[in-house]
Parts: C-alpha cells; sequence; structure tokens
C-alpha cells in the first residue's frame, strides 16, 4: 500500500510557498516606502538650494542678472558631482551654470506654469545620469519692473537607487531569518510532543558525549532526512579530521629534520666561527620554507566540491599562473604554449584550481628542456613538457606525499599530491603520461 504524503510535508509546502512570498511582498512595499521617504528628503534638500541662490540673485543696473555666490556643497563644484544648479530668464533658460555641469544644461518640459511654485521633473543629465528637478519661477525687481528668473535645481538619482539597493540588501538576512522561523514554527506545530523528536534529541546528546559517531536507523520515516544530513555531517567532519591530522604529521615529519640540524649548524657557527655553514643553513631554511607552503596550500583545499565558494575560469587562471612562472629564471629561458579557445567556467573552487594549475606547470617548468605546452580541449586540462619523462614503473608513485624521482632537482615532492587530493575532492580524473618523442604530459578530465 502506497504510504499518502506526511503532515509535515503538507504543512512544510504550504509554509514555503506562503512566507517567503508573504516576505517578499513586505520587503517590496518597505524598499518602496524607503526609497519615497529618501526621494522627499532629496526634494526638501534641492527646495533649500533653490531658496539658497533665490535669496542671492541680483540684477545690474542694465537689469541682467548677475551671478549668485558659490554654494557650500562641495558637489556643485566637482564636474558631474550629481548636485547641479542653472539660473536663467525667458531669452536663455542657462544663463549661469554650477561647475559640476560642465558643458551641458538641464532641459525641462516644453511647458511649465509661471506660478511661483517649485515644480518637479525628471530629466537626463550628464553622461546620461536620471535627474530629479526642481525649478522655481521668481520675479526680481529691475529698473524696468519686475523680471521673472527660473531657478533650477537638480540631483543624481544614482545615490537613492544605492540606497534602495542597500537597504533591500540589509532587510534581506533579517526577512531570511523570519522566514526561516516562521517555517520552523509551522513545522514545529506538527511534530511537537511526538515521541520521536524525544529519540531524535537523545541521539544527538549521545554524539555530543562521543558515546556514538553517528545516529542509527532507529528513527521513524519522518525523519529520515534530517537523519542522513546529520550523518552526512559527522561523515564529513571525520575526513576533515583526518586530513588535518596526515597534513600536520607530514608538516611535522618535514620540520623535524631540518630544525635538528639547523639548530646543530648553528651552534658550531658559534663555537668555531666558520661562515661556510651558513649556506647550509639557508639551503635548510629553503627546504623548510617549501614544505610549510605546500602543507598550507593543502589545508586549503576545500572538504569537499559543495563548500567551494565560487565556480573558476580556467583562461583567466592559467593566463595567471603563465605570467608568474614566465619571470622565473628558468621560465625566462622556455618557450610558452597556451592552447585555451573559449573561455571556460569550470565548478572548482578558484584557489584549488589555481593550486592544481601551478602545481602541474611548476612540475613541467622544472622538467621541460625547452618549452611547455598547456591546453583546454572538451573539458579536458593538460600540460606538458619536452624534458627527459619518467619511467613508466615510477608513473604511479609520482601522486604519493613526499615522492620524489631526482633529489638532486629542487622542490618536496608534494606537489602532485596536491594535485591529486584536488581531483580527489572534486571527482576528477587524472592522467600521468609519457609524450611520444620526449616529455611527460599530466591532463585532468573535468
Amino acid at each position: 500500500m502506497k504510504r499518502p504524503p506526511s503532515i509535515r510535508a503538507r504543512f512544510l509546502l504550504v509554509s514555503l510557498v506562503a512566507v517567503p512570498s508573504a516576505l517578499a511582498l513586505a520587503a517590496l512595499f518597505m524598499t518602496s516606502m524607503f526609497s519615497a521617504s529618501l526621494e522627499r528628503r532629496l526634494e526638501e534638500e534641492l527646495k533649500g538650494h533653490i531658496n539658497t541662490i533665490a535669496a542671492s540673485i541680483r540684477l545690474g543696473p542694465d537689469g541682467r542678472i548677475e551671478h549668485p555666490f558659490s554654494l557650500m556643497d562641495r558637489r556643485f563644484t566637482q564636474a558631474y558631482g550629481g548636485l547641479y544648479w542653472q539660473i536663467g530668464d525667458v531669452a536663455t533658460p542657462a544663463l549661469f551654470r554650477s561647475e559640476s555641469l560642465w558643458d551641458t544644461s538641464l532641459i525641462g518640459p516644453g511647458h511649465r506654469p509661471d506660478d511661483g511654485a517649485v515644480h518637479r521633473y525628471k530629466a537626463e543629465g550628464p553622461e546620461g545620469a536620471r535627474l530629479i528637478v526642481l525649478e522655481r519661477q521668481i520675479m526680481v525687481s529691475a529698473p524696468n519692473g519686475l523680471k521673472p528668473v527660473k531657478i533650477s535645481v537638480a540631483s543624481d538619482t544614482k545615490a537613492l537607487d544605492e540606497a534602495s539597493r542597500g537597504f533591500a540588501l540589509d532587510i534581506l538576512p533579517y526577512l531570511a531569518g523570519l522566514a526561516v522561523f516562521l517555517i520552523g514554527a509551522s513545522f514545529a506545530q506538527v511534530i511537537f510532543g511526538l515521541k520521536p523528536l524525544a529519540d531524535l534529541t537523545k541521539g544527538l546528546d549521545r554524539i555530543r558525549e562521543r558515546r556514538r559517531d553517528r545516529l542509527e536507523d532507529e528513527l521513524p520515516v519522518e525523519f529520515a532526512p534530517v537523519e542522513a544530513a546529520v550523518n552526512r555531517l559527522l561523515a564529513s567532519q571525520a575526513q576533515s579530521l583526518d586530513k588535518a591530522r596526515a597534513r600536520a604529521g607530514d608538516l611535522a615529519h618535514g620540520l623535524k629534520t631540518p630544525l635538528t640540524v639547523l639548530s646543530n649548524d648553528a651552534l658550531t657557527l658559534r663555537e668555531r666561527g666558520q661562515g661556510e655553514i651558513a649556506d647550509e643553513i639557508e639551503q635548510l631554511v629553503r627546504l623548510m620554507r617549501g614544505h610549510v607552503e605546500h602543507e598550507l596550500a593543502r589545508s586549503r583545499i576545500v572538504a569537499n566540491a559543495d563548500m567551494r565558494r565560487t565556480d573558476a575560469e580556467i583562461d583567466k587562471i592559467v593566463g595567471q599562473v603563465v605570467k608568474t612562472l614566465q619571470r622565473t629564471p628558468k621560465g625566462e629561458g622556455l618557450q610558452w604554449v597556451v592552447e585555451i579557445g573559449e573561455p571556460s567556467t569550470v565548478p572548482l573552487d578558484a584557489h584549488d584550481l589555481r593550486e592544481l594549475i601551478g602545481n602541474l606547470t611548476e612540475n613541467a617548468v622544472k622538467w621541460a628542456s625547452g618549452e611547455v605546452c598547456i591546453s583546454w580541449k572538451g573539458s579536458r586540462l593538460m600540460v606538458s613538457d619536452d624534458g627527459p619523462g619518467v619511467d613508466p614503473e615510477k608513473i604511479r608513485s609520482m601522486t604519493e606525499r613526499g615522492v620524489r624521482l631526482d633529489s638532486q632537482t629542487p622542490g618536496t615532492g608534494f606537489g602532485l599530491s596536491i594535485v591529486k587530493e584536488i581531483c580527489e575532492v572534486y571527482g576528477l580524473s587524472l592522467s600521468i603520461e609519457n609524450r611520444q618523442g620526449s616529455g611527460l604530459m599530466v591532463s585532468v578530465a573535468f
């Protein structure tokens, strides 16, 4: 017999539809009210500027308008500063303009009443900006009677738009929290008082007290998703802990011997005054730095693919890596062949992709005789060199931690192991093989 949908699922479905819809309408309404309030405040500010300009207008003996004094707001003096004024008469609408207008003027609608009131309209400003314009006509005493003078003050709406967007983003977390609370409250109405809830709580308490490491199959079907999610989280945490311990062991092992030798050499240097040991100390310091840098790089790899922050752009990261390595002493003398084709975005964290490409390319530069090739074709990244290649029997061991096929060549032996870890996290296919002729080719299939 087919099991009917649970009561929890029905109530949860209604809550998932109704609560976000209601909060979305509330957010739209609040944002609209906030924008309207900002516009009213802006209009009051513009009216104040109009009154200030009107009080400063004077007519010369010839009846012509004299230039008013400069306003205190610095935006009036900055080119395209976002705040503008304009004074004119019937013959010349833009007789005087603020410095912020530069080489433009405020052009309003064709017919405006000359009743002395403040009129509002929208216009296009410098560089295509949207403006809110307040305009008022006043009468100024002239030798031959009253002369009409029009004063226009405008403000860019960009600040209003940004403030509205900022307000919407600010209230979004609170609305999201309220949505979670309301949905949770609806959900709690169904499960409140049920015995399985007490069983779930006891199971979580046992996990918290380290008496068990996961929830067992003792909860009803209603709690199966919760049980699976908690168990996945616990498994992920255990895996991360194991990786952290392995990395700490690698780091400790890599630093133990160099630190001992460094201490002995430093003691010998102090007792005998032999400067030759300084070269050995520098070599050991470089070795330790390499271990630390590689271990830190590995510790930053995400625990699983779902934890990545963003997707990464292949062409952008390859360009950054190549540009960096071309400046190294070895990279300067190599020929670089980069064939990326169409820009592509891959589902990897940008840092992890940079580590993957960087380690593969550094390895290729280390062994290349004259050329390094990086290509992206058909969702496959290939990095190859024209060096001596690798004994086929040793290829598999190249991705093991700390393995170096040639101790005379600088390096820590962790590069390809980091690549392997990244491939395992994201489910990528790693392939290493010798090229025809000479050299090594490493490919990663996405």
